[in-house]
């Protein structure tokens, strides 16, 4: 093991009445691989037995001073044990740290091909995985109930994050200890199904995950884990990812810097598309607020484009670009006019929401529209959420953390038409499904099931859109002052006096309803 030679290597051993088996984890562990490593450190979680005294007899037996044991005096979980020991490991300054468990099912004689990978710098996070080896996991004895559950949710797995491992549920594991401390621990279960947390959370920040095959074995040890109780916790979690993803609800162990990356919606039913084909090929386009997605799609229409945003957006070929926050007055003068001015998910973000309309309506060249959309708070998921007592902001959708304004239907159309547009067009999107699902997993179902929803949308729009999308145009056009030529002002006509009524004249008499 020569690789990363400044690399400072830990192994972090989890154990729990393992009093028949610790002893022979630590024997096994390669000699190579204990001169390489700092430190060998194990996380008693309150056994009921003597694992700690074995722990510390065989530390005086092998002489090996690099073991240090710590017993916690209440049981913390399987996850919350690993907690702890991560931020040991981070406490103490080392590169990577070795997952290992202290009942003996996992091999420490793999550990140098585990450890390969991140001594070489190919890797954020390395598993040992015993389905690579074809048939080897029957061999080592797993049971076919086991096997054939572990094979069904690492299936389910992969499908729904769109990863591809041959194994999720397996707990030899090496990490960089930078990549765990960028992660959200503290946020996460403390029971078995912490590992696939932790796998969830690598994927979607990009970090880079390796397998190594391991063999495998089953013994007489003691299981702990309710299968049942796993598989559901397993399914309730991808769950919650998806979920967090799509902007429904926020969970703070899948928050991440990538939750603000612009997403642009592909469907022919999203605010998108309905947005696209509300801008004619070849208008001038005034964009506020505008995205590199969105505005390249403009772009490959042949419209002109002005953006304005409060960023750099990084698109080539715009007619002129402005970084300007909108909360400040425009700074596009007003005799600038556009066939389609643009606010696509924008106006909740603005306090001052009012006034940018205004200027956009000045803005607006003859028989030009206004192109606007946001979030339905009505939405039936909203309502439900309210009924139990719940409105929980999240890092996008709906209830964007960011958002200022929450708008109905109706509040929508208000702010509209008090800002001088009239509303010409109304169309309602659904709710977003296949963001649910990564792209490849996007079926003939979920197209169906977004077809279908859309049908909805459209029928009850204050109930199930998921956004609207409004075209408007200036409820009045600005006329120029009519000039009489050959009349001065000594010449106008004298006003028109007020008729009087007779002396004797009778008031009059209402006979409405007579």
């Amino acid at each position: 093991m020569t690789e990363g030679p400044d690399k400072k290597v830990a192994i972090f051993i989890v154990a729990y009445n393992a009093v028949t088996t610790l002893a022979r984890v630590l024997d096994r562990i390669p000699r190579e691989v204990r001169e390489r490593v700092e430190e060998v450190f194990i996380f008693d979680d309150a056994s009921q037995d003597d694992t700690c005294l074995v722990a510390e007899g065989w530390k005086k037996v092998s002489g090996f001073e690099k073991l240090t044991i710590f017993r916690n005096a209440v049981n913390q979980g399987y996850g919350g044990n690993q907690k702890l020991g991560y931020e040991y490991a981070a406490a103490k300054g080392y590169d990577i740290v070795v997952l290992l468990h202290g009942d003996g099912q996992y091999a420490p004689e793999a550990m140098p091909e585990l450890l390969k990978p991140l001594l070489e710098d190919r890797a954020d996070a390395v598993f040992g995985s015993r389905m690579l080896t074809p048939g080897g996991a029957r061999r080592g004895g797993m049971p076919l109930y086991k096997y054939v559950g572990n094979r069904i949710l690492t299936k389910f797995e992969n499908w729904a994050t769109g990863a591809n491992l041959s194994e999720w549920h397996s707990g030899y594991r090496a990490y960089s200890v930078k990549a765990l401390a960028r992660l959200p621990l503290r946020e996460n279960t403390n029971d078995f199904h912490f590992d696939s947390e932790i796998i969830i959370q690598l994927l979607d920040r990009g970090f880079r995950v390796a397998e190594v095959p391991i063999p495998t074995y089953y013994g007489d040890e003691i299981c702990y884990v309710n299968g049942l109780k796993y598989a559901v916790n397993l399914l309730r979690v991808v769950s919650q990812y998806k979920a967090h993803k799509a902007g429904y609800r926020s969970y703070p162990k899948f928050a991440s810097p990538a939750d603000r990356d612009y997403r642009l919606k592909r469907s022919p039913y999203s605010s998108h598309a309905l947005v696209q084909r509300a801008v004619p090929h070849g208008s001038r386009v005034l964009d506020l607020g505008c995205e590199a997605e969105v505005v390249r799609g403009f772009l490959d229409r042949k419209c002109r484009v002005t953006g304005v945003n409060d960023r750099e957006i990084g698109v080539e070929g715009m007619e002129a670009f402005h970084v300007h926050d909108l909360e400040q007055p425009l700074p596009i003068p007003a005799t600038e006019k556009y066939d389609r001015i643009v606010l696509a998910d924008v106006l909740e973000h603005l306090r001052s929401a009012p006034r940018v309309l205004v200027e956009a309506r000045e803005r607006l060249a003859p028989g030009g529209r206004a192109v606007l959309s946001t979030g339905n708070v009505a939405l039936w998921t909203m309502r439900l959420s309210l009924l139990a007592g719940r409105f929980n902001y999240g890092r996008r959708g709906i209830l964007d953390e960011t958002h200022v304004r929450l708008y109905t239907l109706t509040t929508f159309l208000e702010l509209i038409r008090n800002a001088g547009l009239r509303p010409v067009r109304v169309q309602a999107t659904p709710i977003p499904f296949e963001l649910l699902f990564p792209r490849r997993a996007v079926s003939w179902w979920v197209r169906g099931l977004t077809q279908f929803y859309a049908f909805l949308a459209d029928m009850w729009k204050r109930m199930f859109a998921f956004q609207f999308v409004v075209e408007a145009e200036p409820a009045f056009e600005a006329k120029p002052a009519v000039i009489t030529v050959g009349r001065c002002a000594s010449e106008a006509p004298e006003p028109v006096p007020r008729a009087e009524p007779a002396p004797d004249a009778e008031p009059a008499r209402h006979t409405e309803g007579k």
